[in-house]
């Protein structure tokens, strides 16, 4: 533990807080709390960024004793009245650090992106890769968003679009990822819903357990990923499904529409289908149109290729594939399969090895590079 970080940090600290308006003897308290929390916990995972570390924990550390006080003269002025029955109710400030990390000072992407990283628990790596940009880029957003609001008191929170989009990332980091935020996000975006009367909020939701409810599927005993056509649906959770489906219809119902409930209403059309070949894809191509149109996103169109290629034939999903930037992401694992379904093994199995070599994890590597052995295999015979 390096206590010279710690002493030379502590004023830096104290001074934040005390700027976003809380009195010394109690941002003081604060700040020897989350010293206290240093010293247990840095030994065995430092931090990457020590002050913004001991700031959150601090600030945290802060409104646990406020609400502890307050609690404290709330009783002792109800000293006679009847305790309620029931189990006490449990505190999770979670959401609310969501919003106030999404600071109305900062441009949406950089409350996002501190938000994720500060409250979220994403690497910087993890991050960057939501976004589809350099770490080292990320890392600088992130540095920038950290100085604009580390001056300024946390009472502003801001919107829901934003609080929105960081569940979003977390909920995908979670379900595909290398940690486990799925079911956080889930549990965050119930209590948002049932706080907030959005469509988009319940879109979210609808989405997330939509998605959720084939999780159990998705991957083989040996941990192989497993396509959603290959999927084993009698291992779906049909009653998420119907929870998420009985969600997105009341928020459509609004005629209020947003991205997340056309993405809702495409896994919906998904978990609908009792098999893969009886999936209605003309429909699913149609909610790419609306979500493309709502957002611009060329994620947005290279799966909506992939559609057009269920929907219209391989070669047409070739042609819906040309006119996106085939810098994306998994631009080239689409490539191979589309190569593969309009009959061209060798293109595809070239293209699934270089979809392998840039695989951002080790299943989906290991699937690709599956795949392209397969059809080599099938050639040599």
């Amino acid at each position: 533990m390096d206590e010279t970080l710690l002493r030379s940090l502590t004023p830096s600290v104290l001074g934040i807080l005390v700027r976003r308006g809380i009195d010394f003897a109690a941002a003081e308290d604060a700040v020897q709390d989350a010293l206290v929390e240093a010293v247990r916990v840095w030994p065995a995972d430092p931090p990457r960024d020590p002050k913004g570390w001991l700031t959150t924990v601090a600030w945290r550390r802060f409104l646990d004793a406020a609400r502890a006080d307050a609690a404290r003269r709330r009783r002792e002025d109800l000293v006679d009245e009847e305790p309620a029955p029931g189990p006490a109710p449990t505190v999770d400030d979670t959401l609310q650090l969501y919003f106030l990390c999404a600071h109305p000072s900062l441009t949406p992407s950089s409350a996002v992106a501190l938000t994720l990283r500060a409250v979220g628990g994403l690497t910087t790596r993890q991050i960057a890769h939501a976004y589809l940009v350099p770490e080292a880029t990320m890392a600088q957003r992130i540095s920038r968003a950290k100085r604009t609001v580390s001056g300024l008191r946390l009472d502003r929170p801001g919107d829901v679009a934003t609080v929105l989009r960081v569940l979003y990332l977390v909920f995908n980091e979670g379900y595909s990822g290398d940690v486990d935020l799925a079911a956080e996000a889930i549990r965050l975006t119930r209590q948002l819903a049932a706080a907030i009367d959005h469509p988009e909020v319940a879109g979210l939701l609808a989405l997330m357990l939509l998605h959720h409810a084939r999780r159990a599927a998705r991957t083989a005993p040996d941990g192989s990923l497993v396509p959603l056509a290959e999927q084993d649906r009698s291992r779906w959770d049909t009653r998420s499904i119907a929870e998420g489906v009985e969600i997105l219809q009341a928020a459509l119902a609004r005629d209020q529409l947003g991205e997340f409930q056309a993405q809702a209403a495409i896994a919906a059309l998904h978990a609908d289908a009792p098999t893969a070949a009886e999936t209605d894809w003309v429909q699913i191509v149609e909610w790419y149109d609306e979500l493309a149109r709502l957002t611009g996103n060329p994620v947005v169109r290279l799966n909506r290729a992939v559609a057009v290629g269920e929907a219209d034939g391989p070669r047409a999903g070739l042609t819906a594939l040309a006119a996106v930037d085939d810098a994306l992401p998994r631009y080239t694992a689409v490539a191979a399969y589309l190569h593969e379904r309009d009959g061209d093994p060798a293109t595809a199995a070239r293209l699934y090895v270089e979809a392998a070599q840039q695989a951002p994890n080790l299943a989906e590597r290991d699937h690709l590079t599956r795949q392209a052995a397969r059809l080599n295999a099938l050639r040599r015979r």
